[in-house]
């Protein structure tokens, strides 16, 4: 039997520079050969998984917003998926746009979602307490040691009031972007409505 909770989704998250240090791939590299480096990381990290800087064929640091949407799945993850790497998709229907994507090590861990002013949807979680002594908040600081995410640029007809974000099983996170059927009407007035020339 298979459980679903809706996880909530804020959309007053507005944290200026959160994300200021990058993940560079050198970095990764290092996080990922260390001694004794937990199977977490290489979960959460590795090829396939929606927080690998790996996901879009070239390295992307996370923390980068991505234009998902203005890209066909199956051509962008053709790769991992013949592998059988990644089960990460995303598509889009006439009234919403949905990613869905297991969460590998991390499904259990606080997962949040913030849409910042409207423009980026981001999905974070913390899997490791930052020490005391250390920045406030852990996305400030080396992010990565601690935690993940991934910033997603919404489409421009996204209506980002009523997204709604579930986890399956603990495991799979599914994200419906309702898409405004008023932003087709405004476009279409804009490109209509004739210049007055003095």
């Amino acid at each position: 039997m298979s459980s679903c909770i809706k996880l909530e989704v804020q959309t007053d998250d507005q944290t200026p520079q959160k994300w200021c240090i990058s993940l560079h791939e050198d970095v990764l590299k290092r996080l990922l050969s260390q001694q004794g480096s937990p199977i977490t990381m290489h979960k959460v990290f590795g090829e396939g998984s929606l927080f690998s800087p790996l996901l879009f064929g070239k390295f992307f640091d996370p923390s980068d917003a991505f234009p998902l949407w203005d890209f066909d799945s199956d051509t962008l993850l053709y790769n991992l998926r013949n592998s059988g790497k990644t089960t990460v998709d995303w598509f889009h229907t006439d009234q919403a746009y949905v990613l869905k994507a297991p969460l590998p090590g991390v499904g259990k861990t606080n997962i949040q979602i913030h849409v910042e002013k409207g423009k980026i949807m981001e999905i974070s979680g913390q899997v490791k307490q930052q020490r005391e002594g250390k920045a406030k908040d852990w996305r400030s600081c080396n992010w990565w040691l601690y935690g993940y995410v991934r910033r997603l640029e919404l489409p421009e007809d996204a209506d980002c009031r009523k997204i709604e974000a579930f986890l399956t099983n603990g495991v799979v996170l599914e994200i419906r972007i309702p898409r405004n059927p008023l932003y087709f009407g405004t476009l279409e007035m804009k490109i209509q409505q004739p210049k007055i020339s003095e």
